[in-house]
Order: structure tokens, then C-alpha cells, then sequence
């Protein structure tokens, strides 16, 4: 393990900067929970697809779903709209305004309805003039969306980052409407995709974008697919020196919805999936079916012991500290010492590889250091005992699949 800046991470361990992120008391371990987009995408003819359309109804039953299948339980606790659920136009007081059809309640009641089942609304907007399906932006409008978004019960906001002009009218868009929502008086999660759209054109200020946003996209949406994950698991270690020391407590690198229960990854994608997202401290927003999901889909996705690596308390991101012969290892330090590792045998053909762990390769700060009690939780549980440095653990992993361990 031979990064420079992993001395760097290492002194964030016990204090991560997400400390001085923003001060809103939001998001203190990954926002988990439910969002429509890569499933449902921007379907409004409720009259040819009225199951699948974004409508108060699909929101309802996805609501429904949460509570009864034992989703909020598990700690999936924000049900969000994306995109497509506006009015082509504002109102005659410039506020925004649900499609009168699809949401003939408006947003207030379907908030309403999903708080009284214990759960917390999320909300789509964009920082630019319009939203990225062409529908009203908030460009010009920050302080009354704001205030719009308090008076009608929303708990989070994604801000996207579409139609926005020029990089000085995105970073100022996003800076206002931080300010905007928290002006309110209400405790609203700001989502943002502020670096999404300056990467590649201008040096991210990471530091500031954690000062104004509780979680943020680095890279382009997700999709149902095991070569969109595996881009995403590329691209994050590849910026891990700049994107990992920032994250913690209230501040989140965000790599994109699980698309965990739908048609395009296998079961060994869909376990490496939920591991690396856990050891990433990514926010666990789901964007599936849950009125029509694979058991063991639901069972890996409601997985406590996974969930508790997701929500580890220290806040710290994990990263990859060893790449060859098509394996990966990657590594969390956790609250108290412990450690959550990760395995991933990125090769696609044949069966299973063989990898030999030895405990020396990882975190040296670890709590325990002669000897340390190895428990698999992924793909499934067994307790592998004590091990030393000196010991080899011997891991047969499937091609795409992941082997999560924690280390205590």
C-alpha cells in the first residue's frame, strides 16, 4: 500500500473533514432510501403505463412498500421523486407546481401521506434554468423553490445540474440555494451534482462543495448494467486522493443508485455492488421495483451486517489499496478500530479465482494487530476466527463477484 495521500486520509480517520461539512445536522452517516430515476425514468403517460408513470400513485404504493416489506426498518428511510414530476410552467406567483394530473393532490399532500407512514419525501430540482427533461429550473427563483419545497414537508432535495449557463452561475446557483434552504428553518438534505458538471473542466473545490452540500455526484447516472458499476468503481478509485478525505459525517461522495432487483446485473454484480457502495460510504438510494423484486435481491439490500458498514458511525470512505491480476481489494476503517474489506474478482470468464489475504497487506491502525477475528457477511455469513499477520486467508471468488469481510 503505497499511496501519498493515504497519510493524509489517515489523520481525517479519527476526525474526517465531512466535520466541518455543512452545518445543517443532515446526513451524519449515507442517506438511504428509494429513488424513481434509473428505474422509471421520465414515463408521464399515466394512461398507456399507469403502474410505472410518475404519479402520486407510484409514490404512494412505493411508500406502502417501504413500510410493509420492511424497508424503513432496515433503515431506507427517504422516498424521493426525480425528475418529470413538474408542470410545464410555473404558477401566477412564479412558484413551482406539480403536474395537476399525475400529482392531483400536489406535493403537500403527498408529503403528508408519506410522513404518516414514518417516512421522509425527496424532491428533484435543478440549479440551472431548466431541469434535464426541460421543465422549469430554479435558476432565478432559489430563495422562493426554497421556501416552496419547507412549506410543502420536503426532507431532501437532489439539485441537478442541467441548463445552467456558465460554471460561475453553477457554483453561485448551488452556494444560494444551500443558503436558501437552510434560511427556511427547516432540515432539508442537499444532494448536490455540482462536481459532476465542473469535472473535467476546472480543478473541484472539494472543500467547498462540502461546505453547501450534504451529498454529491463526481460522475454521470448509473445504469442497469454490470459495465455502468464497474465504471463507477474505475472512476472512484482512480479520484480516490481527491474524493475520499472529504467525505464524512454530513458530507458524501455519491456514485449513483443501487440497481440492485433489476433485469441487468447477475447475483455476483449485485452482491459487488452492495459492497463496494457499503465500503464507499455511499448513500443507499435504490432505484427498483420494490412492489416486484427477487428475494434474495430484497434480503441482500435489507442485509443488517452490510447496512451496519454502510452506516459505520466514524464516516470515514473506503478506497482501494491493491489492484492486480484481475483482483481488487479495497478497504474501510470503521468506528473503534475495526476494518470492512472488500474482494472483488473483476475477471469474467472461467469460475472461481483463488486470493490469498494476508491481514499485513491492510490498515496498519487497525485495532487489532497480532491477531484479529475475520467474520464474512458477503455472499453469505461465516465466522472465519481468529488470524494473525502471519496468516493466509484463503478466498475462492466468483468472476464479478465480491467477498465482503470485517475485521475486528
Amino acid at each position: 500500500m503505497d499511496y501519498a495521500w493515504l497519510s493524509v486520509l489517515l489523520g481525517t480517520v479519527l476526525w474526517p473533514q465531512g466535520a466541518q461539512s455543512l452545518q445543517n445536522g443532515l446526513a451524519l452517516t449515507p442517506p438511504m432510501g428509494w429513488l424513481h430515476w434509473e428505474r422509471f425514468l421520465c414515463e408521464t403517460n399515466c394512461e398507456r403505463n399507469p403502474k410505472n408513470c410518475i404519479s402520486e400513485q407510484l409514490f404512494m404504493d412505493m411508500a406502502d412498500k417501504m413500510v410493509s416489506e420492511g424497508w424503513l426498518d432496515a433503515g431506507y428511510q427517504y422516498l424521493c421523486i426525480d425528475d418529470c414530476w413538474l408542470a410545464p410552467e410555473r404558477d401566477e406567483k412564479n412558484r413551482l407546481q406539480a403536474d395537476p394530473v399525475r400529482f392531483p393532490g400536489g406535493i403537500k399532500k403527498l408529503a403528508d401521506y408519506v410522513h404518516s407512514r414514518g417516512l421522509l419525501l425527496g424532491i428533484y430540482e435543478d440549479v440551472g434554468s431548466k431541469t434535464c427533461e426541460g421543465f422549469p429550473g430554479s435558476q432565478g427563483y432559489y430563495d422562493i423553490d426554497a421556501q416552496t419545497f419547507a412549506e410543502w414537508g420536503v426532507d431532501l432535495l437532489k439539485f441537478d445540474g442541467c441548463y445552467y449557463g456558465t460554471l460561475d452561475k453553477l457554483e453561485d446557483g448551488y452556494r444560494q440555494m444551500s443558503m436558501a434552504l437552510n434560511r427556511t428553518g427547516r432540515k432539508i438534505v442537499l444532494s448536490c451534482e455540482w462536481p459532476l458538471y465542473e469535472r473535467g473542466i476546472k480543478k473541484i473545490n472539494y472543500s467547498e462543495v462540502a461546505e453547501y452540500c450534504n451529498s454529491w455526484r463526481n460522475f454521470g447516472d448509473i445504469t442497469d448494467s454490470w459495465g455502468s458499476v464497474k465504471a463507477v468503481m474505475d472512476l472512484s478509485s482512480a479520484v480516490q486522493e481527491e474524493i475520499v478525505p472529504v467525505a464524512g459525517p454530513g458530507s458524501w461522495n455519491d456514485p449513483d443508485m443501487l440497481v440492485i432487483g433489476n433485469f441487468g446485473l447477475s447475483w455476483n454484480q449485485q452482491v459487488t455492488q452492495m459492497a463496494l457502495w457499503s465500503i464507499m460510504a455511499a448513500p443507499l438510494m435504490m432505484s427498483n421495483d420494490l412492489r416486484d423484486i427477487p428475494a434474495e435481491s430484497k434480503a441482500l439490500l435489507q442485509d443488517k451486517n452490510v447496512i451496519s458498514i454502510n452506516q459505520d458511525p466514524l464516516g470515514a470512505q473506503g478506497y482501494r489499496v491493491f489492484k492486480a491480476d484481475y483482483f481488487e481489494v479495497w478497504e474501510r476503517p470503521l468506528i473503534k478500530g475495526s476494518l470492512a474489506v472488500a474482494v472483488t474478482n473483476r475477471n469474467e470468464i472461467g469460475g472461481p479465482r483463488n486470493f490469498l489475504l494476508s491481514l499485513s497487506l491492510l490498515w496498519e491502525d487497525r485495532v487489532c494487530q497480532n491477531s484479529c477475528f475475520i467474520t464474512q457477511l458477503l455472499p453469505s455469513f461465516q465466522k472465519y476466527g481468529h488470524l494473525n499477520d502471519t496468516s493466509l486467508l484463503s478466498l475462492w471468488i466468483n468472476p464479478s463477484g465480491t467477498i465482503l469481510l470485517r475485521i475486528d
